[in-house]
């Protein structure tokens, strides 16, 4: 099998409910021709993964997850708690990670604080090749490559080798099914800020009221929460911070001071 190809990549690209079986399917058939297993998982934030057309859970029944694999999808703190998920929070590149630390192709100085206690039981597996997936609205996938020899711990040769296509294939599972699955957007499609409102919302972000702001910008009280409001009501915001916030996802605003 050639490691990278356009054949490759469309057949793990989601384009209807109907087509996430098979995609799914495809991406199971490459890792397992390079001896890993795939771990998928759509949104950190959401205990649930990705599921075909008739609502059954990929990790079972093409991934070939099962019961004596300590089933890792019904683990409601793996999120909060794999060093795995807390690196993909920090990290946009593949890494690979076991006991004794994380590997990346770029020094990543956020990865160096992560806790790496207890390693293989709280991210349930002794090395992995992870793939973190960033998507709009600040929503947060990951997928995980895991070796079929569990107790292979060192997986320098597998990352320089397979990391970049891994991420690439991974990258475009996750992204196509959450846009084919996605059922409710999380911002309106009408969400265009004008210049006025991300100006006032960009001193909002760094804490000035709307006093200040009003000063700063020569124009009235009044019209500063007008623009603040107009903004929230345009990012379907229900106060300020959520408006800042949704803001910041969309690219409008840094939170960065």
């Amino acid at each position: 099998m050639q490691l990278l190809s356009q054949e490759n990549i469309d057949a793990v690209r989601v384009t209807s409910p109907g087509q996430i079986k098979p995609a799914a399917e495809a991406l199971h058939r490459i890792a397992m021709h390079y001896g890993m297993r795939v771990a998928p998982a759509h949104d950190l934030a959401d205990k649930r993964t990705p599921v075909d057309a008739d609502g059954n859970m990929l990790a079972t029944t093409v991934f070939g997850w099962t019961n004596d694999d300590r089933v890792w999808w019904r683990n409601s703190r793996i999120a909060l708690d794999s060093p795995l998920t807390a690196a993909c929070r920090f990290e946009s590149q593949p890494f690979w990670a076991n006991a004794e630390g994380f590997r990346t192709r770029e020094d990543n100085p956020y990865l160096h604080s992560v806790d790496f206690s207890n390693f293989e039981q709280r991210a349930m597996t002794r090395a992995a090749i992870a793939i973190p997936v960033h998507l709009p609205f600040g929503q947060i996938g990951a997928v995980t490559f895991n070796p079929l020899d569990r107790d292979k711990t060192d997986l320098t040769q597998e990352f320089e080798e397979l990391s970049d296509a891994f991420g690439l294939y991974a990258r475009t599972f996750i992204v196509t099914y959450v846009q084919v699955m996605g059922a409710t957007q999380a911002l309106p499609p009408e969400s265009r800020l004008s210049k006025r409102e991300v100006e006032c919302l960009r001193w909002a972000a760094i804490g000035k009221t709307d006093i200040e702001i009003s000063m700063i910008m020569a124009r009235s009280r009044a019209t500063v929460r007008f623009h603040i409001h107009n903004a929230a009501t345009k990012l379907n915001a229900v106060n300020r911070s959520q408006t800042v916030f949704k803001a910041a996802q969309l690219g409008y605003i840094s939170l960065h001071n």
